[in-house]
């Protein structure tokens, strides 16, 4: 029977995002591919320093002691000599990747629905975008993040936004179009009916599941909904998640205060955001991914 990848979760990552290709990666954007194969060859026996979101897919990977249920699988531009260093990088650190698709300057996210991923991260926002054009969870990695996060060694904490991460954008475009008091009397009046899911509610059921399903496992994962809203406005968020059949195990409701502060005692793997400045302070803290969807990223002007 061959391999396969059903009913795992599955993370398609870059290199970038998985280790810290920056210098290698400057000499691409200022010259040519065949400068950075080059390097990339010299160095193949120099292994990778770590990168934003290696303390995530290690953690993800100890799910797989006693069963795989987490499959990591490269996905990069990079061409596949230079996946070479990539593979040798991922045994020198004790990382258990087989598999990883390197597609040599064509954007990769054709490959997402053939790996069936739950998550793809990436520091290109062009390949991020297209992601999430095709249906599927994806955020622009900050590398310069802080990894402080890489405390709780038995927990996997994943932080989310909630309008346009994990709920549609829908009452962002009355706050964008309207203002405040708009957008509190919209999601009163519409306080019984469920928001419409976001980029990011698959990943939200994935994680539910693994938690469901790893119950013996020593790893845990704990989720936070990190939101601007506020009461009455929390009601609805709050409603959605119980319509999905999926809890997280903490909602704060910020009101328009800066979340770098809770963040940081939250002490998240991730932290996922539409908005970039959120995403700014946010990656002083902990590991940022920028969810480049809804009314924020599209560019129009607000009123």
């Amino acid at each position: 029977m061959s391999y396969t990848l059903d009913g795992k979760l599955v993370v398609a990552i870059s290199s970038r995002a998985l280790f810290d290709f920056e210098e290698e990666n400057r000499l691409f954007e200022d010259s040519d591919d065949s400068a950075y194969m080059k390097l990339q060859l010299e160095r193949i026996a120099i292994p990778a320093q770590t990168g934003v979101a290696f303390p995530l897919v290690k953690k993800l990977l100890r799910f797989n002691q006693d069963k795989q249920r987490v499959e990591v699988v490269i996905l990069s531009r990079n061409d596949p000599v230079s996946g070479l260093r990539v593979f040798r990088s991922s045994k020198h650190h004790g990382l258990d990747i087989e598999r990883g698709v390197f597609t040599r300057g064509r954007p990769p996210y054709h490959y997402l629905k053939s790996l069936q991923a739950n998550l793809f991260l990436s520091a290109n926002e062009e390949d991020v975008r297209a992601t999430l054009a095709a249906g599927f969870p994806a955020a622009r990695v900050y590398p310069e993040s802080s990894k402080a996060a890489e405390h709780n060694p038995n927990e996997i904490r994943i932080a989310f936004d909630g309008d346009a991460v994990l709920f549609s954008d829908e009452a962002e475009q009355v706050f964008q179009d309207q203002g405040l008091q708009a957008f509190v009397a919209h999601e009163s009046k519409n306080v019984s009916i469920p928001l419409p899911p976001g980029p990011f509610k698959p990943l939200l059921a994935a994680l539910h599941q693994l938690q469901n399903e790893a119950a013996s496992s020593e790893m845990r994962i704990r989720t936070a909904l990190v939101t601007a809203r506020s009461a009455p406005a929390h009601e609805r968020a709050i409603r959605t998640l119980m319509d999905w059949g999926i809890g997280v195990d903490e909602a704060m409701f910020l009101g328009g205060l800066s979340k770098r502060e809770f963040l940081k005692e939250f002490e998240p793997d991730f932290f996922f955001d539409d908005q970039t400045g959120h995403c700014n302070a946010a990656s002083s803290v902990a590991p940022t991914g920028h969810v480049i969807s809804g009314v924020a990223n599209s560019g129009r002007p607000k009123p």
